[in-house]
């Protein structure tokens, strides 16, 4: 069968696909050669800087900006080639080397250097440090656009909301009130919180060879410094080195990075069945296009599908995320393939993620709020107001007030008329029972609103 939409076995490359098209450069086996291609091209590069060698003389302005040229002008045509080289060499990393040692033979001032390409690398020298800048260009593409999108919105109608007050629910029950912008606030308040920890959380890379001991670049020059030219070499790709490894660059930072995004993505999941709840209880209602059917039964129905897509592909995501961050920081003695094959899947984690947000994003547009039935539940729950009887009776010394107050309410409706009688007959000072006569479900909000706006 020919590939299309409808034959791929994944939805991320079928049903999805125009949704994380911004990701297909980075974790596609294309994105990944074109990575491989440009550690390749810099470690060539750099040694020609930094080694001070007959054999490798710097290179000139030009001959580093044909380089670079390889890979800035990478394309699928190219990417085909290598994966015919591929075909042979049943190697996907001798491969790259193989097409740029190819590209090094057309030019008069580079083809006899053709050798320093891939010179003391084992495949994971180039692997790892591949992988590492995949994961951060992806993890910054979803913080600075997609995270920092909805994140944007969610602090938006936090402050629209701020003043509607609310009944909260603590284990479904009515509770304490509060207001809807404030509820929002505190899952922005979250993304913050933890977007921080992931811009902050820096990748890691090792270029020492074949079990990290730098053995071979001994034996060829053993007077350089190669702990230092490995060390800047992955400074200046902007990632963190690592001077002790096996032939496997352990992970750590990388499991710690993937940790932080289950973070988030069960922040998102939260607000997911949050919001499912507060539609069910009808505090929200959803625009809809006529055209739409909700039920392929019932005509009536407007589903809350954008958050049910949300919280199944959040859980896909993190399903692969706590895996990957188990995975990857093993590995049997000093290497084994198992992380290999795992790593090449990293992209799936992401891409759920994406069209997670996506359709968070889509939902919380579609979000109309409905003041009369969250009123209506509000003035139908005055039994909430005993928190605030029972804490002034305690402010006063009043023994057993708690109990007096649980007596009385537990488990029952109140109405206005029995808690101001309940009010009427405690031995508090006046001015105190007159605070609470003026007490509301509306009204009994705390720093609800100004915390809302405060987000």
């Amino acid at each position: 069968m020919k590939f299309s939409d409808l034959s791929s076995i994944s939805p991320i490359d079928g049903r999805y696909s125009k949704l994380v098209t911004e990701l297909q450069d980075i974790f596609s086996e294309y994105g990944l050669i074109k990575y491989r291609i440009f550690v390749e091209i810099e470690w060539f590069i750099h040694l020609s800087c930094q080694l001070n060698i007959k054999e490798l003389p710097k290179l000139t302005k030009t001959s580093a900006n044909s380089l670079r040229a390889i890979h800035n002008e990478f394309n699928l045509k190219e990417a085909k080639k290598v994966k015919n080289i591929e075909k042979k060499t049943n190697h996907d990393v001798k491969a790259v080397e193989y097409y740029l040692k190819n590209k090094l033979s057309e030019s008069k001032q580079l083809s006899g250097l053709s050798e320093f390409i891939h010179f003391c690398c084992t495949s994971e020298d180039i692997n790892n440090i591949s992988y590492a800048l995949m994961v951060r260009d992806a993890s910054e593409l979803l913080i600075s656009s997609h995270t920092k999108n909805l994140n944007a919105l969610l602090k938006r109608k936090a402050h629209l909301y701020a003043s509607i007050p609310m009944l909260s629910r603590t284990h479904g029950q009515a509770a304490t009130p509060t207001t809807v912008g404030k509820e929002l606030a505190n899952f922005s308040s979250r993304i913050d919180r933890i977007t921080r920890d992931i811009v902050d959380t820096r990748l890691s890379g090792k270029m020492n060879g074949a079990v990290g001991n730098y053995n071979a670049h001994l034996v060829a020059y053993p007077k350089v410094n190669w702990e230092k030219i490995s060390k800047t070499f992955v400074q200046n790709l902007n990632l963190d080195w690592s001077p002790y490894t096996t032939q496997v660059e352990p992970k750590d930072n990388m499991a710690k990075l993937f940790h932080d995004h289950g973070r988030l993505n069960n922040v998102l999941l939260d607000l997911s069945r949050d919001l499912w709840g507060y539609i069910s209880l009808d505090y929200f209602s959803q625009t809809f296009s006529n055209k739409e059917v909700g039920s392929s039964t019932m005509p009536h129905k407007i589903n809350p599908i954008d958050f049910e897509n949300a919280e199944g592909n959040l859980g896909m995501a993190n399903s692969m995320f706590h895996h990957l961050a188990s995975k990857i920081t093993v590995s049997r003695w000093q290497r084994d393939l198992s992380d290999s094959t795992s790593m090449r899947n990293i992209g799936i984690c992401f891409s759920y993620t994406l069209i997670a947000m996506t359709s968070l994003v889509k939902g919380l547009n579609k979000l109309e709020i409905n003041r009369k039935v969250i009123k209506h539940n509000l003035d139908n729950s005055w039994e909430v107001l005993t928190e605030a009887i029972q804490t002034i009776m305690r402010k006063h010394g009043v023994k057993g007030g708690y109990e007096m107050i649980k007596e009385a309410a537990r488990g029952k409706k109140i109405t206005k008329k029995e808690i101001h009688s309940i009010i009427q007959a405690l031995d508090v000072p006046a001015h105190e029972k007159n605070k609470l006569l003026s007490l509301t479900p509306s009204t009994y909000l705390g720093l609800a609103k100004k915390l809302a706006k405060g987000i």
